[in-house]
């Protein structure tokens, strides 16, 4: 659905390059996090696969069809809701829905269902003025499918949702992505990439610096090795060393392993891969804002 092969694009007067030849692709049916400190190119990239910045070099192709050739067919197959929703303040969220929707050929979601479906059915004859933050983020994510779209620009998905309403969005995702549709969601919220997406790519400087399934990631920038946790023990903080680490090779035959395993008041065994927080720290050198 998404092809981007050696891609680079410079801003005019700026003397470096704002993506640096990245290539990666997302399959119909995927969902890949596209994550990064700001600066890094990341928007910049998500302009040019949506059309709306040329002058790029290499390859970024959307359903077959080259983002610099970007018509209106080309935009009629795509959905983007962005991390700063724009509607028609003086419309209710069900007028923004009908109107957004008739911009679109072919079959439509109903809006009354994805009102309901996000928790808005009571407000969707509100004028959006009056909706918080969080309100306008889920009619943003219904006014981005609801014209049923092959491929899914994301950004800050559930930037102000509470966990109830994020998991509601990362479910609608889920599905959209289950019935076919290729999605491209940027963020900076750990959790909800690790939690929604398949892979992940960690954009730094320009370049893809590491780009796989979280799973993977955790394991390979973790280390091969499992702790067993105690009643009474406390974790270790910071740089402390951690207590009872056992190596994964050779664990099942590992006698020192096993009489830990027979203390009294083994809470259980965790292994200590890392986290997307810890790998976007390692990668970056920048905290999470």
């Amino acid at each position: 659905m998404i092809d981007v092969s050696d891609l680079r694009f410079s801003y005019p007067r700026s003397k470096s390059e704002a993506v640096k030849g990245i290539g990666f692709s997302v399959a119909p049916g995927e969902v890949f996090g596209f994550l990064g400190p700001s600066g890094a190119g990341k928007s910049t990239t998500q302009k040019i696969l949506l059309g709306s910045l040329r002058g790029y070099s290499g390859k970024a192709s959307v359903c077959g069809v080259e983002a610099a050739r970007a018509d209106g067919a080309y935009r009629a197959g795509i959905g983007a809701a962005f991390e700063f929703p724009c509607f028609y303040q003086k419309l209710s969220g069900l007028e923004n829905l009908e109107l957004f929707a008739s911009f679109y050929p072919g079959p439509k979601d109903d809006p009354r269902a994805l009102l309901e479906r996000l928790g808005l059915a009571d407000a969707g004859n509100r004028r959006v003025g009056e909706y918080s933050k969080g309100m306008k983020m889920r009619l943003n994510l219904a006014r981005a499918v609801i014209h049923r779209p092959r491929v899914l620009f994301l950004d800050e998905p559930t930037s102000g949702l509470d966990p109830a309403n994020a998991r509601t969005v990362r479910d609608i995702v889920r599905e959209r992505a289950a019935d076919g549709a290729a999605v491209f969601l940027t963020t900076h919220d750990m959790a909800a990439a690790d939690a929604a997406c398949d892979r992940v790519a960690f954009l730094v400087d320009g370049r893809v610096a590491a780009c796989d399934s979280p799973d993977a990631l955790k394991r390979r920038y973790g280390k091969r090795a499992v702790v067993v946790d105690v009643a009474g023990r406390e974790r270790p903080r910071g740089d402390q060393p951690a207590q009872a680490e056992f190596p994964l090779e050779g664990l099942a035959d590992n006698e020192a392993f096993l009489a830990e395993l027979r203390r009294p008041g083994v809470l259980g065994v965790r292994t200590l891969d890392s986290s997307l927080d810890c790998i976007f720290l390692q990668l970056t050198g920048k905290e999470l804002a």
